[in-house]
């Protein structure tokens, strides 16, 4: 069920969390805002990202908007916090594409999966598949565990291509370029500007879409 809710947070809120000992009072503050509906940019193991609860249409329909697309164009990924968390929302995974999961993740991957009846279909790609990631990165996995379910997610953009790359690795940059359109930033520290390497596995073999800053060979 998708839930709409309006928007209560205040705007231009920069957070400091350690990736290596998540303070468990902000924890449950990025938590609480993203259960109620909010939006918050959190670092991952590679780009900083747009992420929202996957129960609010509304709040994924903004992180498009943020990342410059309509709802049904925008390519989101799952955030999990481990691959059985991922599993209760993909189709059942055969032996070789579960060894091959586990041997990546947590890390810098992206895999697309098919996806089951328990992912809203509105963030699922036209061919009935989503994004997988389970990030290396300790802020974002103690967040989810707090949440208790997967964000949806889409990684931070330059607004204009003159920007320095700073604007994708330097929270306060990012604050100062989102934070009054997000509820939350969280400084997770600086980030790095290479992406996840993505990997297709909805067909049952391993295609490399983009290599990104995880090693992968077919």
């Amino acid at each position: 069920m998708c839930i709409f809710a309006p928007r209560i947070f205040n705007a231009d809120m920069l957070i400091r969390i350690y990736p290596d000992n998540p303070n468990v009072r902000e924890v449950r503050r990025v938590a609480d805002t993203l259960r109620q509906g909010g939006i918050a940019v959190l670092p991952t193991d590679t780009l900083y990202a747009f992420v929202c609860s996957m129960e609010f249409k509304q709040s994924v329909e903004a992180i498009a908007r943020l990342k410059g697309f309509k709802l049904k164009q925008a390519k989101f990924s799952m955030l999990c916090s481990s691959l059985s968390q991922a599993s209760e929302y993909l189709r059942p995974l055969d032996g070789d594409t579960f060894r091959l999961l586990r041997s990546c993740l947590p890390g810098p991957y992206t895999f697309i999966l098919q996806a089951n009846n328990n992912l809203n279909r509105n963030y699922q790609n036209a061919n009935k598949t989503i994004g997988v990631r389970v990030p290396d990165n300790g802020v974002l996995h103690a967040v989810v565990e707090e949440l208790g379910a997967p964000l949806i997610g889409t990684s931070v953009r330059l607004e204009n291509e003159d920007q320095e790359v700073e604007y994708l690795t330097d929270p306060e940059l990012i604050n100062e370029q989102f934070g009054r359109q997000v509820d939350l930033v969280v400084d997770g520290g600086i980030g790095t500007a290479e992406p996840s390497t993505v990997v297709d596995l909805s067909e049952g073999y391993p295609l490399l879409v983009r290599q990104g800053k995880g090693e992968f060979e077919i």
